[in-house]
């Protein structure tokens, strides 16, 4: 939502820092042995956001290629994001207001839901599996320094 909303971070170098801090998300989503969690397909629009960021957005084929790459940001949020980019040095240049038009003219055949703001609040389920332990409840000894008087065996 704050690339929605904030011209500073909508930027080259966000999207480049975005990318390498989403690819260190998912390699750790391998390595915990999560990536059936839904977690990595949550952080897909994040993934088309910075790439968007990053891409050329000068002529025809750079809003061809926007368009393609970005299927699951809606043509609002593709707009508001070039609305709202805003280059950090010399070599990049604004996003023009003809290559917005040219943007929303290959998208105006999309069915997008209204809304512009993404729900932040969204939890997915993760499922941790079951090892029962070896000791029984029986062979457990519990110290008299805890102070749990109030716990008798059965």
């Amino acid at each position: 939502n704050n690339l929605l909303l904030r011209k500073d971070v909508c930027s080259w170098s966000t999207g480049m820092q975005l990318r390498f801090n989403i690819s260190q998300l998912e390699e750790w989503l391998r390595g915990k042995n999560l990536q059936q969690s839904g977690a990595a397909q949550m952080l897909e629009l994040l993934i088309q956001a910075a790439q968007l960021l990053q891409l050329k957005k000068k002529t025809l084929e750079d809003a061809e290629a926007i368009c393609s790459m970005c299927t699951l940001l809606t043509t609002q949020q593709i707009v508001k994001i070039l609305n709202l980019y805003t280059p950090v040095n010399e070599f990049e240049e604004r996003v023009t207001v003809a290559f917005i038009r040219d943007i929303q003219t290959h998208l105006q055949e999309r069915n997008d839901p209204p809304q512009l703001l993404l729900d932040f609040k969204h939890m997915f389920p993760v499922l941790f599996p079951f090892n029962p332990s070896s000791i029984t409840m029986d062979s457990i000894h519990i110290p008299a320094s805890l102070n749990l008087e109030f716990l008798h065996k059965v």
